[in-house]
């Protein structure tokens, strides 16, 4: 059965939406000209910044999860548990990024209580982010299955993806995110490395679409 190239397209668009959507959350959390210290930034917020911030995190889950029928149609050609599996993987990382995105309204509360009285400010959200680093360790295992299976599939060409989305593949970014941090400083940093997920997502997304654009092999289950 032929895709409709053009869903493919709203798929991605959906998925790239997501990104910048939750992206904008991160810097509603995170962006301040006052400094780099990414918690004591969160203190400072409003609160009507913290509340749109999970507004948009929310949008921005329903967008990616959206954008997952993206990945799913161009793994039509490999076998149906690679399939399912780099989907599966996809909307449970997805609906992770959402949950965790979620669990920083508690961070920055407690950031804000810092602030406004005066608390020590690693004391006042140690629980928070102990929480919120439980939940990213449960990201990892299936991460790390999806980009086995993602970039074996990819490689032999058992997908409507050519080899080069492999470079485009979160993990690469990933690897190199502590260079990345260490290069930069001000208000760059705040906005790479605040939104550093969400942006390797977004250019993920953004690359997806543009290799699925043209015409290509049919794909058939």
């Amino acid at each position: 059965m032929e895709i409709d190239r053009s869903w493919l397209r709203i798929m991605g668009l959906a998925g790239v939406l997501g990104g910048l959507a939750l992206f904008a959350g991160d810097m509603l959390f995170y962006y301040s000209s006052a400094g780099t210290d990414l918690k004591l930034n969160m203190g400072g917020a409003s609160d009507a910044r913290i509340i749109a911030s999970g507004v948009v995190g929310l949008v921005g889950t329903w967008l990616y999860v959206v954008g997952a029928g993206q990945v799913f149609q161009a793994f039509k050609t490999t076998t149906a548990l690679a399939r399912n599996t780099v989907t599966a993987c996809f909307v449970a990382i997805f609906i992770a990024y959402g949950i965790v995105h979620g669990a920083y309204i508690a961070i920055a509360t407690s950031a804000r209580l810092s602030v406004g009285y005066q608390i020590d400010m690693e004391t006042a959200t140690a629980l928070a982010v102990q929480a919120n680093n439980t939940l990213r360790l449960l990201i990892y295992p299936i991460f790390a299955l999806l980009s086995y299976v993602f970039i074996t599939r990819v490689w032999s060409r058992k997908t409507l993806y050519p080899r080069w989305m492999i470079l485009f593949f979160p993990l690469i970014p990933f690897l190199f995110q502590g260079l990345i941090s260490t290069s930069l400083s001000g208000s760059v940093w705040i906005v790479i490395v605040g939104g550093f997920f969400n942006l390797i997502l977004v250019v993920f997304f953004a690359a997806s679409t543009i290799a699925l654009w043209g015409p290509g092999p049919d794909s058939t289950g």
